[in-house]
């Protein structure tokens, strides 16, 4: 096996482990430096992978179209963010402060978005495999996002979104792709998911009360337990009983 699979294998693996606790957070720059670094780029691309900016202060800075692939921003504070084209590739943004930063259009292949807090982000048009238990993504608006199952790269095991627990209250997702994504018990109250493609994902307990659900794909779906209290578009819908 070529060198490169061995490390896409080893991170695959990786990924599916919970994190151990470890040592008090420690930045590679500080925020100073990191928009230095930025603005250094003039209108180039931002390189910035493989950095530990765990913990910063970084609200409202400018990422438009910056490479962070591999980068660790646990904990960050990116509220207000731009990161519009950034690649996000294995970027660690576990427990983040996401809310209403623009990711549009961004790249995030086995990027961890676990416990983030993500309301009222900007995600129309990103390509997504990633994690994001127990995110909140109230408000978010993932218009025409793809976080489907990548089929391509199966010798890794089955890789897709996770929305185990996430809030996904009032979010708009429509014309989503979110193909045999896991999403046992996400709350999708209010969420609008007109178009969206959701065959094959694992619904069960997810709440969909209030949603606007016409013309969404839940064929061979699991969404035993799952609510669709006063959803509308039912009788549109492919693949549900």
């Amino acid at each position: 096996m070529a060198k490169g699979s061995l490390r896409w294998l080893a991170f695959g693996l990786l990924w599916s482990i919970p994190p151990a606790p470890g040592p008090a957070l420690a930045a590679d720059l500080t925020a100073a430096e990191l928009a230095l670094r930025i603005e250094a780029a003039g209108e180039g691309r931002p390189e910035l992978a493989d950095l530990d900016l765990s913990g910063l202060d970084l609200a409202g800075l400018d990422f438009k179209g910056a490479d962070l692939r591999g980068s660790v921003l646990k904990q960050a504070n990116l509220e207000g963010a731009d990161l519009g084209g950034a690649n996000l590739d294995l970027v660690i943004l576990r427990d983040a402060n996401l809310k209403a930063a623009r990711l549009n259009d961004v790249s995030a292949f086995q990027t961890v978005f676990s416990g983030a807090d993500l309301a009222g982000a900007d995600l129309r048009g990103a390509r997504i495999v990633a994690k994001f238990e127990r995110a909140n993504l109230a408000g978010a608006d993932l218009s025409g996002a793809t976080l489907a199952a990548d089929m391509t790269n199966q010798s890794m095991g089955l890789m897709r979104a996770h929305l185990t627990k996430a809030n996904l209250k009032g979010a708009r997702l429509a014309g989503a792709a979110l193909s045999r994504c896991t999403a046992e018990f996400a709350d999708f109250a209010g969420a609008d998911l007109e178009g969206a493609d959701l065959s094959r994902c694992e619904l069960a307990g997810a709440d969909f009360t209030g949603a606007n659900i016409a013309g969404a794909d839940f064929t061979a779906a699991d969404v035993r337990g799952a609510r669709f209290d006063d959803a509308t578009g039912r009788e549109q819908t492919i693949g549900l009983d």
